[in-house]
């Protein structure tokens, strides 16, 4: 199973449509406009909220909170390295390993991979693709994706 993460190009702020392998939309995500912090809300194709992203202000490097349901799941925060991106991850009993900088890279539970994460290019604007074995990883794998992307943006934006 697939999902394919488009950015919108010209948006005011951080915008990804999310489709199925058959090109659906099935979910949309959109950041606050007006907002001191990086906040990105996801929401399904009924344009129901289904999860939030939410940066924590006075951490050095790079924290977001990942909630669903208005309860917290997971975080992650960037790790200060020189060369290769590296992240502390608390979410879901997952580890996370790969080229971050190149998007490609794997999530696994335990010793098995459950999901593999890459970045598809030539597009106009990121596209990634999340491909997992489990349906019930889709939501999850969605979350951790679009909260590595923004640690990303926050830390080349400072």
């Amino acid at each position: 199973m697939k999902l394919l993460i488009k950015q919108r190009v010209f948006s005011w702020t951080d915008s990804y449509d999310v489709y199925d392998e058959q090109g659906n939309p099935k979910y949309y995500i959109k950041a606050e406009f007006l907002s001191l912090t990086h906040q990105l809300h996801v929401y399904d194709a009924n344009h129901n909220e289904i999860g939030v992203i939410r940066q924590k202000l006075f951490s050095l490097l790079p924290l977001f909170e990942v909630e669903v349901g208005g309860r917290m799941i997971g975080r992650i925060q960037k790790q200060f390295t020189l060369f290769r991106p590296k992240y502390e991850i608390d979410y879901n009993g997952w580890r996370v390993e790969g080229d971050f900088l190149g998007w490609d890279y794997d999530v696994y539970e335990g010793c098995s991979s459950i999901i593999h994460i890459s970045k598809e290019l030539f597009h106009w604007g990121d596209t990634y693709v999340i491909d997992f074995g489990r349906p019930q990883d889709e939501l999850n794998g969605l979350l951790l994706v679009i909260a590595i992307d923004a640690a990303n943006c926050t830390q080349n934006n400072n």
